[in-house]
């Protein structure tokens, strides 16, 4: 494929992050009150960018390779890590905070709606500039017909992906409460690992900055989440499982809740009591972090 194609490509994905930054502008000046309604707006904007790219980075992938399909990924993920604030455009995250009790099942439920509205809405805007087939590569896009990627029973691939889930959020709560130098950026390297796992194999290149993170689990999602791509799809986050995949062929609505909204979501909330397992602080923080947590 040309290099035009790719290029307008990343166009898209460009234009769609500064359009959402353009409205996080609009919605802080027209909205100036602290409440709910500013931070459902935040959660829709992100859930809209996140998945407007991720639809465009499906292209690439299937262009261009992995490779660049991860190239793309990890600096998109350093930049919503810089502009997103305390959206996570991921339904997960709010229903660890109800379970560790920093936030109500009233907001968790809000914050889900208004993610799931932001994700599916964008795909109408998706489909327009593929329909204009300013590239090759998004030549009868717009209105074919997708497929499921869930290659066996729904009760596997939630097992699958709640695993798969579960060491993710251990990843990041490791990070979060190690606080190393270039952190952001090491979590961007850990969310594009997940998406190429199956083709990651090299040394990673931030080992001494996380050695015991490195070394216990980035290697182990080589292994566990190669079977998510393989097998269910490896998309980690329910909003964007169902942007993507909702309707396609291959599973029934209620199979689609099963493995991508209640195996991801028991995986995260899982994470809560493991990662205060002693042995498992101590693989993953050291020794002093193991001992500390059996004082408290």
């Amino acid at each position: 494929m040309s290099t035009t194609a790719l290029g307008i490509s990343a166009l898209f994905m460009v234009g769609c992050c500064a359009l959402a930054q353009i409205a996080r502008v609009i919605s802080r000046r027209l909205v100036t009150r602290e409440g709910l309604v500013p931070i459902l707006i935040n959660e829709a904007i992100a859930a809209a960018e996140l998945c407007a790219c991720c639809f465009e980075l499906i292209i690439v992938a299937d262009n261009f390779g992995v490779s660049m399909y991860a190239i793309c990924l990890f600096l998109l993920t350093i930049w919503w890590g810089r502009v997103w604030g305390d959206a996570s455009a991921c339904p997960y995250t709010h229903m660890e905070d109800v379970v560790e009790g920093r936030t109500s099942f009233k907001e968790m439920a809000l914050r889900s709606w208004a993610e799931l509205m932001g994700g599916c809405c964008v795909y109408r805007v998706v489909q327009l500039f593929w329909w204009l087939e300013l590239a090759e590569t998004h030549r009868g896009r717009a209105f074919e017909a997708c497929n499921a990627d869930l290659q066996v029973s729904p009760y596997l691939g939630a097992v699958i992906e709640g695993v798969a889930t579960l060491l993710c959020r251990l990843a990041s709560k490791t990070i979060s409460e190690k606080e190393p130098r270039f952190g952001s950026y090491i979590d961007s390297f850990i969310g594009t690992s997940l998406v190429v796992a199956g083709e990651w194999r090299s040394a990673c290149p931030i080992r001494s900055a996380c050695p015991m993170l490195v070394s216990q689990v980035v290697y182990a999602f080589n292994y566990v989440l190669l079977a998510a791509f393989n097998f269910s799809g490896g998309y980690f986050n329910p909003v964007l499982a169902t942007a993507l995949k909702w309707g396609c062929r291959g599973h029934t609505h209620l199979e689609h809740i099963i493995v991508y909204w209640i195996g991801a979501c028991a995986g995260a909330v899982l994470s809560i009591p493991v990662f205060k397992l002693p042995a498992v602080r101590r693989i993953l923080l050291g020794e002093e972090a193991a001992s500390k947590s059996k004082k408290d």
